[in-house]
């Protein structure tokens, strides 16, 4: 897979191109939440002969940076970003998590000052180093009182994970009303579960991304996707473009959406 041409996305007719997609949008038909999966990074920095991994993570965060103005521009009210998973935590190359950590602990200190954007973290903090998990709270904490586009990052994340932290969450709240596992059995509900999701109070999401021709979950947002739309993208993650996410929104504009039917 060859690498986006350094020009493309610069001249006239693509410009011209990108304000017509735009121009067929109507404001309701964008998702409200969408969640992207950034992914092939690593190809792309091994593609172009990078000797570290790390320069295709910076390129990639890079473009999160841009993707999220996309989606602020088109009106789009929560992203989520799946930045890091569980998994990566215990599989990746020592010396490539460092970097990766480094990056995203810089681009959560960008999104922090970006437009008026509120960043949440979503995920496990006990699992992280505390320096990012320190600038992941003082993100989340600068942006509290932000009324502009809600950005979840995804970082030390696990959809299975997540799931059974909602059921926990319920169980020690229901133990401390001094209820019994029968009560609690008869009364547990999806919308229970939801509720205590990291996602809590949010939408779920309309549309899920993925990057680099890959067309699997990978254990993100399991709950929540469970009636969402899914578009796969070929580009590598650096190599996005924005007129392929206006595609992608205009694929998920045209689709009957059946939830569940």
């Amino acid at each position: 897979m060859a690498r986006a041409s350094s020009n493309e996305g610069r001249g006239p007719l693509y410009r011209l191109y990108i304000n017509r997609l735009r121009r067929r949008l109507e404001p309701g038909a964008v998702p409200r939440h969408l969640a992207m999966m950034i992914d092939g990074n690593r190809r792309w920095a091994r593609q172009l002969g990078y000797d570290s991994a790390a320069h295709g993570h910076r390129a990639g965060a890079a473009k999160m940076r841009e993707f999220l103005e996309w989606c602020d521009d088109l009106g789009i009210r929560v992203v989520s970003l799946y930045l890091l998973s569980n998994d990566n935590l215990t599989k990746r190359d020592s010396k490539e998590l460092s970097d990766l950590l480094e990056i995203i602990a810089e681009l959560a200190e960008q999104l922090s000052h970006e437009r008026d954007w509120r960043v949440q973290h979503v995920g496990r903090s006990d699992r992280l180093p505390p320096e990012l998990a320190r600038v992941l709270v003082a993100a989340q904490d600068r942006t509290r009182d932000h009324t502009g586009m809600h950005v979840n990052l995804a970082v030390g994340y696990g959809g299975r994970g997540e799931i059974v932290d909602a059921v926990r969450s319920i169980i020690a709240k229901h133990d401390e009303g001094g209820g019994s596992l029968e009560e609690l059995a008869a009364s547990l509900t999806p919308e229970q579960i939801g509720e205590h999701l990291y996602t809590g109070g949010q939408p779920d999401p309309d549309l899920v991304i993925r990057t680099s021709g890959e067309q699997r979950l990978s254990d993100f947002l399991l709950w929540q996707s469970a009636h969402s739309e899914f578009y796969f993208v070929e580009a590598l993650g650096p190599d996005l473009r924005e007129v392929d996410f206006l595609r992608a929104i205009r694929a998920f504009a045209d689709r009957d959406r059946r939830f569940g039917g």
